[in-house]
């Protein structure tokens, strides 16, 4: 009975990475993302700019975006983990932060083609992403109580896996039956579903709606099956503690260098993964002058391989490690970013390519599937990381530093990214920065202890020296 709990304990917790990650597959990368940013050029044309100009100002606009975002969740992170870890209770901060993301992605259906909507779209979809990621991070926080150090690689590489599939399935639907070209004919050359008019984008335009019932709906399973004891009467801890217990964590790092260390790299190296997420539709759209139909076929090649290598990942994670999994994922990624700033429709390293040449579109679904791999590999196993290395008694702010750590730095990748961009006028010269990124973070991870730090450190205060 017991191992009937757990496992149902299991799914319940993984199914919250099925519920959210259409945030990320449909909005951030595949579908609103690469709208948007067309959206946004077309209005920048149409307000006077050259193309180029266009180009650059709407990819700026959104990673602009993306950084309040990220220092949002940087540096409320850690408070709302010490928060939930000392109220005894993670559902209601999940449920609350779920709520806000439905409602904002429902929100982004207002975004029409003239962009008369442009701004407000931006902002309720980054503050949907926003709570969705909050809900996320305090969700992070219930692996370490799932399985054993050793088990627990797996469980989140299966978690990370199944996350991919529900982006996997939900990409399919869209392409399938709602997202038009610009035809006005979905993937299967229907107009789309349920009388959507093709002419005011209403079928991409749903994507929104999409996302918003999708999370709704598949995040019941987990407040279903995830049962958190009510705390005793009397228990609430005031706010003041919360703040005192976390400045004491953080004062701690310096003693724990391994901890140190990776928080350091991994914040490196998850900042410049979320902004190749979110550019790689915008780079589709605005360099190889891709259609939202074949950035969503891009899409579903990068969700499947990071579906299949993420449960690979696990496995390998569960046999040799975490350590290596990360590693090897930041290498694929360098180059996949190489060949992002080296390729464009005209040429590939300075070679010209012939007019109407299928090999940039080609290399780039290599690219797709080998983004979609990595990442989840880079992620799943540095969330079995940072489990080797939590406080067991306070893993919900341990797991706020690991989102402190994956955005603490997230207005230097979208930020840099812009500065390049405008720099050079050139959208591929805009992600060398993302290259240094995770050329640094795996710098910092030869100092990081590949069984964590939690066997050889105490939970009692450590004297100043």
């Amino acid at each position: 009975m017991a191992d009937r709990a757990m496992r149902k304990k299991i799914w319940g917790w993984m199914f919250f990475d099925w519920a959210q990650q259409p945030y990320a597959t449909l909005g951030l990368t595949f579908i609103f993302g690469p709208y948007f940013a067309a959206v946004a050029a077309d209005y920048y044309l149409a307000e006077g700019m050259a193309g180029p100009a266009a180009n650059a100002q709407a990819q700026s606009l959104w990673t602009t975006a993306q950084t309040v975002s990220g220092l949002f969740i940087a540096f409320s992170a850690p408070i709302l983990g010490a928060w939930a870890d000392t109220s005894g209770r993670k559902k209601p901060w999940i449920a609350a932060f779920t709520l806000i993301g439905v409602i904002c992605a429902f929100g982004t259906w207002g975004l029409t083609p003239d962009g008369v909507f442009l701004i407000g779209a931006l902002v309720l979809f980054w503050v949907g992403y926003t709570s969705a990621e909050c809900a996320f991070n305090i969700n992070n926080a219930l692996l370490p109580s799932l399985g054993e150090p050793r088990t627990v690689g797996r469980i989140s590489g299966s978690a990370t896996a199944f996350g991919y599939w529900g982006g996997v399935v939900s990409l399919f639907l869209m392409l399938l039956l709602l997202a038009e070209n610009e035809a006005g004919v979905t993937l299967l050359g229907n107009p789309p579903a349920f009388g959507l008019d093709p002419d005011t984008r209403e079928g991409t335009r749903i994507v929104g709606p999409v996302i918003g019932l999708w999370l709704a709906v598949f995040a019941i399973p987990f407040f279903l099956w995830i049962k958190e004891p009510l705390p005793a009467p009397g228990t609430r801890v005031p706010v003041v503690t919360v703040f005192r217990d976390l400045g004491r964590t953080l004062r701690d790092l310096r003693h724990r260098p391994s901890l140190a260390c990776f928080l350091g790299g991994s914040m490196l190296y998850r900042d410049a993964l979320t902004a190749v997420y979110a550019l790689g539709g915008i780079y589709a759209t605005l360099v190889l002058d891709w259609e939202t139909v074949q950035v969503g076929v891009f899409g579903i090649i990068a969700a499947i391989a990071a579906a299949i290598i993420s449960w690979l990942g696990g496995m390998a994670d569960a046999r040799v490690g975490p350590m290596p999994v990360v590693r090897v994922s930041c290498w694929v990624l360098i180059g996949v970013c190489s060949i992002i700033v080296g390729m464009s429709r005209e040429s590939l390293f300075g070679i010209a390519l012939p007019e109407g040449s299928i090999l940039p579109d080609v290399i780039f679904y290599i690219c797709g599937a080998a983004i979609g791999g990595a990442g989840g590999t880079i992620y799943a196993s540095s969330r079995t990381l940072m489990a080797r290395h939590a406080d067991p008694d306070r893993p919900a702010e341990a797991f706020g530093l690991f989102a402190l750590s994956g955005k603490a730095t997230a207005f230097i990748a979208p930020l840099s990214v812009t500065l390049a961009t405008r720099a050079t006028g050139s959208t591929q010269l805009g992600v060398i920065p993302i290259i240094v990124l995770f050329l640094l973070g795996l710098l910092l991870l030869r100092w990081v202890h590949p069984e964590g730090d939690r066997a050889e450190w105490s939970r009692e205060p450590i004297p100043a020296p």
